[in-house]
């Protein structure tokens, strides 16, 4: 039988909640959790969507991520803080670690916290909308499970290392930019191994450290870096800070959550929060960066360019798109959510998108 692959997002966080609440994780938790799933597959980051359910639960059920721990601060002064994720859910990690930094960063201007004993945290532009929301500036760094070859080797070392930056505006859409220093996030790969697709060449190499384009021998080997040896030094750059500094684990020593059945994983993040209003008042910057923005998007265009776009943009009118028509799932994905909730009595076919379900264009947008 073959599943329908449009879900409506709300049913569908729902769905996940759910599911993640009969794994075993607190209902407050298994709320941030389904809700940084969804926030990405709405933004178009399918790779770090609901295609994460699986792996999130079967590690929970392997006794790999503890849902009952609380992340708890080890160490902290004015404007820092090491916070100890003890192996809880990356997002429920995550999620914690930003509110305390944009808390300091209201008492002092700005604020660094740094994270050990996390895993996979889903997206950085999550955690930086909730700083934009409160009229801050976010830096979200994490590091990531090896994945990546230093330039000049052709086995993987370190990961992708993602880095997220959330600036608001005003009228304008906020800028935010969330980018893996990989050509590519392996997630990316995943899906389209998933979809059986091929993937352009230089985005990673075989296992022998040969170009490819086949998604799966890409998995068996590396991505490659963003910029080549620029992007080596940023990946690096954000392991030294997430993981060295923190004492989470770094390079090798954070473990793949596909591969490791041993260990947690012990991905390390950073968070640094500003207070714009220390500068200039928030009003008045949100009018300077949408003059800004403004100015840049009404410079001349390259041939063949419709529009100049912000970091972000694209990514802000794909959640309106998709919470009016719907998240579409590859069928693999859908049958994979479909067989997790039948174990657990949580039923898939409710989050089916139907067109007869209209969504108040308004409504959608207020709330992007």
């Amino acid at each position: 039988m073959t599943l329908p692959n449009k879900y409506d997002w709300k049913k569908l966080q729902l769905f996940c909640q759910e599911l993640f609440e009969k794994a075993g994780v607190l209902k407050k938790n298994a709320e941030i959790v389904a809700d940084s799933l969804i926030q990405a597959d709405l933004r178009g980051v399918d790779s770090h969507g609901v295609v994460r359910t699986a792996i999130y639960v079967e590690r929970i059920e392997k006794n790999m991520i503890n849902p009952f721990a609380d992340p708890e601060i080890e160490a902290e002064d004015t404007s820092t803080v090491l916070v100890n994720g003890n192996n809880n859910l990356g997002a429920v990690v995550g999620t914690k670690a930003v509110e305390i930094a944009m808390e300091k960063a209201k008492a002092n201007g700005a604020a660094i916290v740094g994270v050990k004993g996390s895993n996979h945290f889903g997206t950085g532009a999550f955690y930086a909308l909730k700083a934009i929301e409160k009229d801050m500036i976010l830096l979200v760094m994490s590091n990531a499970s090896q994945t990546m070859p230093p330039t000049g080797g052709k086995r993987p070392f370190i990961g992708t290392n993602p880095l997220a930056i959330g600036v608001p505006a005003g009228k304008e859409a906020p800028f935010i930019l969330d980018m893996a220093t990989s050509v590519v996030a392996r997630g990316k790969i995943i899906v389209a191994s998933q979809k059986g697709q091929d993937i352009p060449l230089g985005w990673a190499v075989d296992k022998n450290g040969k170009p490819t384009t086949n998604a799966d021998d890409a998995l068996e080997g590396a991505v490659l870096p963003v910029g080549g040896p620029k992007g080596y030094a940023i990946s690096m750059f954000i392991d030294i800070l997430a993981g060295v500094l923190t004492g989470a684990g770094f390079g090798k020593y954070v473990h793949n959550m596909y591969e490791n059945w041993d260990e947690p994983q012990n991905v390390g993040h950073i968070f640094i929060a500003i207070d714009i209003n220390r500068f200039i008042p928030i009003e008045l910057f949100k009018e300077r960066m949408d003059h800004y923005i403004s100015e840049i998007k009404a410079e001349p265009k390259a041939d063949g360019v419709e529009e100049i776009l912000i970091p972000g943009e694209i990514e802000f009118r794909k959640v309106i798109e998709r919470k009016k028509n719907g998240i579409e799932l590859p069928e693999k994905v859908a049958v994979e959510l479909d067989n997790i909730g039948k174990r657990y009595g949580v039923d898939l076919a409710k989050a089916v998108f139907s067109k007869n379900e209209f969504v108040n264009q308004e409504e959608v947008i207020n709330k992007c």
